[in-house]
């Protein structure tokens, strides 16, 4: 399993807007230059998020971006899910029911269900708020006088 550069990007614009966007609208240009992405890719991305409920909008002066929620309520393994789709290691468990033939009598089923079951479970595990945490933390600790 791989994630896209768009998974990626989305989770670095929420955390963006989890950081920066807390009483305020966050304009696109503003993510793009602290994130150093694209406008053009991020204007990609936000329809998505916004799509999902994930987002909430203002235009004109003073509009942006700001999330939906609190950053303790997403997970990344949400997010991914916005902009990747399933995070199924193998097609056959992309949906609710295996739809593949060999599903009954196949010897490495168990073993893609295991790695689908722990992917979803750690990245559920982890919300925004927790990687802002252990972000401030992390830069505490490097502070030196």
């Amino acid at each position: 399993m791989k994630i896209s550069t768009k998974g990626r990007y989305a989770l670095r614009l929420m955390l963006d807007l989890a950081e920066n966007g807390k009483d305020n609208f966050v304009a696109l240009k503003d993510i793009a230059e602290r994130q150093r992405i694209s406008k053009k890719y991020l204007e990609q991305i936000v329809p998505l998020l916004n799509k999902s409920g994930a987002l909430r909008t203002n235009r004109g002066y003073q509009g942006g971006y700001m999330l939906a929620k609190s950053p303790s309520e997403y997970t990344v393994g949400s997010i991914l899910r916005i902009t990747e789709g399933s995070l199924a290691p193998v097609s056959c468990l992309e949906t609710e029911t295996n739809l593949c033939e060999r599903s009954e009598t196949c010897i490495t089923l168990s073993l893609w269900k295991g790695l689908y079951k722990v992917v979803n479970e750690y990245l559920d595990s982890i919300t925004l708020q927790d990687m802002i945490d252990e972000n401030h933390e992390r830069m505490i600790d490097e502070y030196y006088i």
